[in-house]
């Protein structure tokens, strides 16, 4: 990875504890921390069940006047949606029987025109994340009569939605019908975020099914996507699927284009794909030199970077978070803080909030209990252990008790300034919202939970899904576990690792192993280094069982009474570590033609990331600290 791979002076460690401080807020104490955290599971419970007495199995809940409703596609959208919350949450017994009533009940062979961006990131995402914790024994959620039928539910849904991908440019349409296909009236008109939010659960559909296709058109609707740039590497927000002219030329990081970006980054850390890093890396450079208005981000012409709208929309609030695991940390301070203020002002943040008046735009005053601004502070918290991010989390559930809670549930504020509450509750409320809250609290309090403690590093898709980064997951590109994967011509058995210890030693052992801090990890970072050359396209060896979960060889000593013991090596259980390293290093780029016009001056410059100065993420799992 060039530069990348150079010794740089800041990593941060996103998933171990050994830079954690033991201060908290003065006011939010450990105990408090608890207290807090209990309240946010109370919080859950108080919805869910709701939705369960009242709403189930519609797909959404009437919090007011304890009903429900079918808001997309009729399926109990919301139970899917908090499948992972509840074993997130240790509920075995609500997590069982959902996951047996979802396998035994739910069909997607219905009439239903649905978008295929939202059905992507909850139905599918969830029934891939539940699939992944129940049928693991790792998770401590396996579930004994759990027989793969999550897994075949997701594959039947996303084989009904391939037919969106049937288009010119190989970006989908954005919506498609689970019986029929694509209507022939369909719009020809996408969101980027629509196009380009697919890739996370589609990549891990294929590496469950050994079927590259679903992974495949997610691929190329990025590249089309990309293809379609600006010179000055921004997107637009709006694209004709056919002819690939952007509709809507308006670049920003906020509404519709939002999880572009994030799906990106996240695509390389969940799969190791580098070329999903470097469209990320002048994405984002491009989004920090002509969107980012220090401390806001506006939106501009994607041809011209001319302002266009100077507006703060509740969607951008993802991006701090986003900064974190590029490993960004100084402008995600400053813009949480920013965006934090927002909702300080209001309770809530607003929809839209205009930058040049300061005050809420019209007809954008709404809060549709959005996870955003939520999830930037746990990831800040996370990173930092600022206890700035525990009082501002703190404040949030205050507000979401005070304003928002109501007779079943929690309500939509359909106006910030005063607090009207609105008959619905949106499933990512559940999915996302009281999640990122609940893990907030808990990493205060002393972290128990599958994500702080659990097996894998876990990345959340969009919708706040859990997807383990499991070396079947991660390592397809080293040891290919589908038909038409591409793998190295040069080696096709799988490589025995070796570590310092089994060098020196002419015996090795299971237990020796197990403490020895010297034997080498089973790593992307270490198996990347062959990627480039000696590729061939066919049928190679899958993933060992040893590869599947995450265990490293080490040299065995020859066995007189076992014939392959010469060619075997013994196996020794380690945990998977993973090095993520954003570059800043300039590359060749449309954007380096274009007019000098268009860039800020030097002083203007939003800060970046040079060589010598270029940050790590190193997400590693606590047992290796």
């Amino acid at each position: 990875m060039g530069s990348a791979n150079k010794t740089l002076p800041l990593i941060l460690l996103l998933f171990s504890d050994l830079f954690i401080c033991q201060i908290l807020s003065e006011g939010v104490t450990k105990e408090e921390a608890k207290h807090l955290r209990d309240e946010v599971r109370e919080m859950f419970y108080h919805a869910f069940g709701g939705y369960m007495k009242h709403a189930f199995p519609h797909d959404e809940l009437k919090p007011l006047s304890c009903g429900g409703e079918d808001t997309l596609g009729g399926y109990a959208l919301t139970l899917i949606d908090s499948l992972d919350t509840l074993a997130l949450l240790g509920d075995r017994e609500n997590f069982s029987a959902s996951v047996e009533w979802i396998g035994k009940n739910l069909r997607f062979d219905i009439n239903k025109t649905v978008s295929v961006f939202e059905t992507t990131i909850r139905i599918l995402g969830g029934l891939l994340s539940a699939h992944l914790i129940a049928s693991d024994y790792n998770t401590g959620m396996r579930i004994p009569s759990y027989e793969d039928e999550l897994l075949h539910l997701a594959e039947d849904l996303a084989r009904r939605m391939l037919p969106a991908f049937d288009t010119p440019t190989g970006i989908p349409f954005g919506s498609v019908n689970l019986m029929h296909g694509v209507d022939e009236n369909e719009s020809k008109i996408t969101s980027t975020a629509g196009g380009g939010t697919l890739t996370l659960e589609f990549g891990m559909l294929s590496r469950l099914t050994n079927d590259p296709i679903f992974e495949e058109v997610t691929k190329n609707a990025v590249l089309g996507l990309w293809a379609r740039r600006s010179r000055i590497n921004l997107v637009g927000a709006h694209i004709d699927v056919f002819s690939g002219e952007w509709t809507q030329k308006d670049a920003g990081i906020g509404t519709s284009i939002d999880s572009f970006y994030e799906y990106l980054l996240k695509a390389y850390i969940l799969f190791g794909d580098e070329e999903y890093l470097f469209i990320f890396q002048e994405a984002y450079r491009a989004a920090m030199l002509y969107l980012h208005n220090d401390p806001w981000y506006v939106e501009v012409n994607m041809n011209s970077a001319a302002l266009v709208w100077p507006l703060f929309n509740s969607l951008q609030a993802f991006w701090p978070g986003l900064q974190v695991l590029a490993g960004d940390i100084e402008p995600a301070i400053k813009t949480h803080a920013a965006f934090f203020s927002v909702w300080k002002r209001y309770g809530f943040t607003p929809e839209g909030f205009n930058l040049a008046t300061f005050k809420v735009q019209q007809g954008q005053k709404s809060y549709p209990l959005r996870p955003e601004l939520i999830e930037s502070t746990y990831w800040l918290y996370k990173a930092t252990r600022n206890p700035r991010f525990l009082d501002a989390g703190r404040d949030m559930l205050a507000s979401l008790q005070y304003a928002a809670r109501c007779t079943c549930g929690y309500c939509h504020i359909s106006d910030v300034e005063f607090h009207q509450q609105e008959d619905h509750m949106e499933s990512f409320f559940l999915a996302e919202t009281v999640k990122y809250l609940w893990l907030l609290f808990d990493l205060a309090a002393g972290p128990d939970n599958l994500v702080e403690n659990g097996p894998y590093p876990y990345i959340f898709s969009t919708e706040g899904h859990l997807l383990p980064a499991t070396p079947q997951v991660s390592l397809v590109s080293e040891h290919c576990s589908y038909l038409g994967a591409y793998c190295r011509s040069s080696n096709l058995r799988q490589e025995t690792f070796f570590s310092e210890a089994a060098r020196d030693s002419s015996t090795t052992n299971i237990s020796e192993s197990l403490t020895n801090t010297d034997a080498k990890i089973l790593s992307r970072s270490d198996s990347r280094k062959s990627r480039a050359s000696g590729l061939i396209k066919g049928y190679c060896p899958g993933l060992t069982h040893a590869q599947r979960y995450g265990i490293s060889y080490v040299a065995s000593d020859d066995s007189p009474g076992e014939e392959s013991s010469s060619t075997e090596p013994d196996t020794v259980v380690q945990n998977s570590s993973t090095a993520l390293m954003v570059s800043n290093q300039s590359s060749d780029s449309p954007a380096s033609d274009a007019d000098d016009d268009h860039k800020p001056r030097e002083d203007q410059r939003a800060p970046q990331l040079d060589d010598e100065t270029s940050q790590i993420v190193n997400v590693t799992s606590k047992e290796e600290v």
